[in-house]
């Protein structure tokens, strides 16, 4: 489906696109970074391609859709902070 096969590189990214996801949402829930600021931006793009990465190697569309959404959210977010 997608030409990728699970190995530890790919569980791997799946692990830090989770902790990077989940450590962007704390840190903007208790006012330690800013949600339109890089840092957030930046956890929320390398998560997202993270979580690609293993949802596309275990065949998993759904997953694999959402966190392309997320990426690209991400990727247009990064550009307007420059712009």
């Amino acid at each position: 489906m997608f030409g990728l096969k699970p190995s530890w590189l790919t569980e791997v990214a799946g692990w830090y696109g989770m902790i990077a996801l989940i450590l962007a949402y704390a840190l903007v829930s208790f006012n330690i970074i800013a949600g339109d600021g890089l840092p957030f931006q930046l956890l929320n793009l390398t998560g997202g391609i993270g979580l690609i990465l293993v949802a596309a190697s275990k065949k998993v569309l759904q997953s694999v859709l959402l966190n392309i959404f997320w990426a690209l959210i991400g990727i247009i977010a990064i550009v307007r902070i420059f712009i």
